[in-house]
């Protein structure tokens, strides 16, 4: 029986992969294939995890996580204890503490927790007696150490199981890329290899956040927006980073969430995230002007699919169904025609759900999308800081009304130029930019007057955007091949709405 002894103090930086499409049984064969992992020697390890916290969930609550950890199968396990500390990032590439010592059995050690930051954690010793197993992880780990000609070292490991909470259980098929030694530059540059024949999509989520999800019910539900906090002593460089961050990481995170759930939510917020985001970098746009972000281009097949997914769903779910008794009016003849058109839309929505996830699957996406995590990190690098430094306005707050001011100008001038067939489209394209901007930036505006105009754009986003729906609805149903009267019947309500 082994002795508990000292725990390890390092930092941990990684970088996670979710892999979209991926069959587990032929992906460890892909990988043996790849450039980045070809001729390099794999282990292979059996991972058994048990995570704890207090029935309050007073760690998670502080960004920590504390697990035990078996190594090998249970006739001869060795255990590992370990406590990790995180701040709150919204990228998929990690920084965080982590202590983690040998233990002797099956059993939390105080004496271990006690040479780490536990004793600012739990100072009395309350919360280490009120805690308890709160869910767990088991799976095979295949792991390749990869070192590269500038002395860069990466472990890279695919790990394959299940997350379990109780009865419930989910998954787990993820790649974990782990600095050892060098920049992280060194985890982008392996990780770009292995996605150039396998989708991945970076992953701001750790297998600990995925299993308390799991545990209170809310995995596969849909990632909101939740702006960060952006002190006024930030220079304007790093609250745009921390903006930016958020934005990117809830357009990949409900990506992910796509994958395993066919709510409609999770669809919405994924096309929420990449609006805020680029409406986030059109707004940091002039002290970002040297900042050469990466090319689009790559996402521009799944945006599509994205959006045609969101005016099915919307059509079928929302707009469409507040109209049946008006279209209908007790005529048998309506009701067939009715009936015809939502089977129709609902094939249409599951066929376009399978062309999104499919879009997924393209290993340039991946590439993409791990080239804009590293360019938002990026941003906060030191040399970024101080090429910005002569152009970084005294106040951030003051910078920040100036550039809503002129945006809410631009709104005010759109919604009064002369009425054209495009004009709602650009005022309703405006309204939803300042709304996400003021809603991002709130905390640095005057709080009265930065919900006013919250408030207005949001209700010139909704009025416009009800008679958009409806034309929207009645195109559908055109393209669809559907009954010639229903999208007239479509198309003067919507013409009535919009007058």
């Amino acid at each position: 029986m082994g002795t508990d002894s000292s725990p390890a103090e390092i930092e941990e930086t990684e970088l996670k992969l979710t892999l979209p499409g991926a069959d587990p049984s032929l992906l460890l064969k892909r990988l043996q294939r790849n450039p980045a992992l070809a001729r390099r020697k794999r282990t292979t390890l059996q991972l058994h995890n048990v995570y704890f916290d207090t029935p309050d969930l007073a760690l998670r609550q502080q960004r920590v996580a504390l697990r035990l950890r078996r190594v090998g199968d249970a006739a001869r396990p060795q255990w590992l204890q370990t406590l990790k500390t995180a701040d709150r990032s919204d990228s998929a590439l990690s920084r965080r503490g982590e202590w983690e010592a040998p233990v002797r059995d099956a059993k939390l050690s105080l004496k271990v927790l006690k040479k780490s930051p536990w004793p600012g954690i739990d100072a009395n010793g309350t919360v280490f007696r009120a805690l308890r197993p709160i869910f767990e992880t088991n799976f095979e780990r295949s792991v390749w150490l990869v070192r590269r000609r500038d002395g860069s070292v990466v472990e890279v490991a695919l790990d394959i199981g299940q997350i379990l909470a109780g009865e419930r259980s989910t998954p787990l098929c993820e790649l974990e890329l782990e600095l050892k030694a060098g920049t992280p530059t060194a985890l982008f540059d392996v990780a770009k290899e292995i996605a150039g024949s396998i989708a991945v999509l970076p992953a701001a989520l750790s297998k600990a956040e995925r299993g308390y999800a799991l545990a209170q019910e809310t995995a596969g539900m849909a990632l909101r927006a939740a702006p960060p906090a952006l002190p006024p002593g930030l220079s304007v460089m790093t609250a745009a980073q921390r903006v930016l961050c958020e934005m990117f990481s809830q357009f990949t995170s409900n990506l992910g969430t796509l994958l395993m759930t066919d709510d409609p939510e999770v669809v919405h917020q994924a096309r929420v995230g990449w609006r805020r985001f680029k409406s986030a970098q059109r707004f940091f746009a002039p002290v970002m002007a040297h900042e050469t972000a990466p090319s689009w281009q790559p996402l521009q097949a799944l945006l599509l699919c994205l959006g045609n997914l969101r005016d099915l769903e919307v059509a079928g779910n929302e707009t469409l169904p507040a109209l049946a008794d008006a279209y209908i009016a007790a005529d048998p003849r309506r009701a067939d025609i009715w009936q015809h058109m939502t089977q129709s839309l609902a094939q249409a929505i599951h066929l376009q759900r399978k062309a999104v996830r499919y879009a997924l699957q393209d290993p340039t996406v991946g590439v993409c999308l791990l080239a804009t995590t590293q360019w938002l990190e990026s941003l906060s690098a030191p040399e970024t800081q101080a090429g910005a430094a002569s152009a970084r306005p005294a106040s951030l707050r003051r910078w920040t009304k100036d550039r809503v001011l002129r945006l809410r100008q631009q709104l005010n001038l759109a919604r009064k130029a002369t009425q054209t067939p495009q004009q709602p489209h650009r005022v309703r394209i405006l309204a939803k930019r300042m709304r996400y901007n003021v809603e991002s930036l709130f905390s640095l505006l005057p709080a009265k007057r930065a919900q006013r105009w919250r408030e207005q754009a949001l209700q010139l986003q909704s009025s416009l955007g009800t008679s958009r729906d409806a034309m929207q609805a009645a195109a559908l149903v055109t393209e669809l091949g559907l009954d010639r009267g229903l999208a007239e019947f479509l198309r003067g309500l919507a013409v009535g709405q919009t007058a």
